[in-house]
């Protein structure tokens, strides 16, 4: 009961109190207690002062739009993977004036030198190359479009945020123009790489294949072995056996008794076999990208030779754990190549077949060799299958007769240079010769 007491007097002192504050409405007591329980004037003439009220953010500006490809970028140019277009000039307001070069500049988060690599290797695939070995600006063309690559070397981009690569990476500007009378800016020439590109004759898509590369102009061609001289000749002439990655000028010493290293006969490989057929897509190597995993452990994706040694990987050309061979984790590209090694990775590439089953008995039986039990099982098999190509064999192109096959012994420039000079089975090959000579038109 207490506490219903105290409720009840609680309420009637209220009550009274009420009564006494509605009574003196007027009076000066009144008026001090209402104008105390009014809004406060100042925000009932701002609002948005309101500690309550929710903060007004002002519009965002608004994001400008991706540059778009332009409609007229060369479909047979290839893009860089990994690459974002930055900026195009001129507009397609000012593109009808023939005089001015279409411009695109891009950025990517690789490296400079995997951005030489890439178009390197990429563009002798039905391209001209019209500038010296190694030269920035790269120039090319192919029919009646002519192409310049710049690698804007010593500035850096602001690559894609999802590389996290964060301010590091590399530009390059691409420049392109259709019609007879295009032209790209002048380039330097060294005197002892000068080639006066050929006149441009009509062609048709599938036309055969034809001389694309600017030949390799090698000082030191009379010191190879003469019975090899003829195949690294056609070679140079046809511009396929890149020295090196990343040069800044050409390099004019073939060393060609000097000892081949594993990198550099998977970049002769890999550009032959490409600028051989450049009209059979399906017999292409497609190069490895560097969004892949690398193969090898010490093959990064950073590694200049990286497109092609991880496309051979892929391809299953190379020993490697992409095979099923988890023992093979290592690519030792700086290591020289060996007998056996280069006949394993030569051979799937003029069979297009699986390989026949070899024993240690009739790799002897069939060539003869005395040290056959010394060649590794993995490459028995394919030094078999070369025997079957007759005259046209590997073995016998670059080493000639022999009993004896000295499968670790390293191959040389020279010798690595004629195997490349055919591939095929007999009856269905096709040689340097075949690809330099003229073809009749159509």
């Amino acid at each position: 009961m207490s506490l219903f007491n105290r409720f009840c007097t609680q309420s009637l002192l209220f009550s009274c109190l009420l009564l006494s504050l509605t009574a003196c409405a007027n009076s000066p007591l009144g008026q001090a207690v209402e104008r105390s329980l009014e809004a406060d004037p100042i925000l009932q003439e701002n609002p948005a002062a309101s500690p309550d009220s929710e903060t007004v953010s002002p519009s965002p500006e608004p994001i400008s739009a991706a540059i778009e490809l332009p409609e007229d970028f060369p479909v047979e140019l290839p893009q860089y993977p990994n690459a974002e277009l930055r900026d195009v000039s001129p507009t397609d307001e000012i593109i009808s004036n023939p005089d001015i070069d279409r411009q695109t500049r891009w950025a990517t988060a690789d490296r400079a030198s995997e951005v030489r690599q890439f178009y390197q290797t990429q563009l002798p695939d039905g391209w001209e190359i019209t500038s010296p070995t190694g030269a920035n600006p790269m120039q090319a063309k192919r029919d009646d479009l002519q192409v310049t690559i710049e690698i804007l070397t010593g500035e850096p981009a602001a690559s894609p945020a999802a590389n996290g690569q964060g301010d590091s990476g590399t530009e390059f500007i691409i420049a392109y123009r259709r019609g007879e009378t295009a032209t790209t800016s002048p380039t330097p020439t060294p005197a002892a790489t000068t080639s006066t590109p050929s006149t441009p004759t009509a062609a048709t898509p599938s036309a055969p294949i034809v001389a694309s590369s600017s030949p390799l102009n090698f000082s030191d061609l009379n010191q190879a072995p003469e019975e090899l001289r003829r195949y690294v000749e056609d070679l140079a002439q046809l511009g396929v056996l890149p020295l090196a990655t990343g040069n800044s000028g050409a390099e004019t010493a073939f060393k060609p008794n000097q000892a081949i290293t594993r990198r550099e006969y998977a970049r002769w490989l890999v550009t032959t076999n490409n600028r051989f057929f450049s009209d059979r897509p399906a017999h292409k190597i497609r190069l490895g990208v560097t969004t892949s995993q690398s193969a090898f452990q010490d093959v990064p994706r950073t590694d200049p030779d990286f497109a092609v040694i991880q496309g051979l990987a892929e391809a299953g050309i190379v020993p490697s754990s992409l095979a099923g061979d988890a023992t093979v984790v290592t690519f030792r590209p700086d290591a020289p190549l060996t007998r056996e090694d280069l006949l394993l990775w030569k051979i799937p590439l003029d069979t297009r077949q699986v390989l026949p089953n070899a024993t240690v008995d009739a790799v002897k039986q069939a060539w003869g060799f005395q040290d056959a039990s010394r060649i590794d099982p993995k490459a028995l098999r394919a030094v078999l299958a070369d025997y079957q190509n007759g005259d046209l064999s590997n073995i016998r192109r670059a080493f000639g007769f022999t009993t004896l096959f000295q499968p670790k012994k390293a191959v040389t420039r020279a010798e690595a240079a004629a195997t490349l000079w055919y591939f095929g089975a007999q009856g269905d090959g096709i040689s340097a010769e075949d690809v330099l000579r003229p073809q009749p038109a159509q």
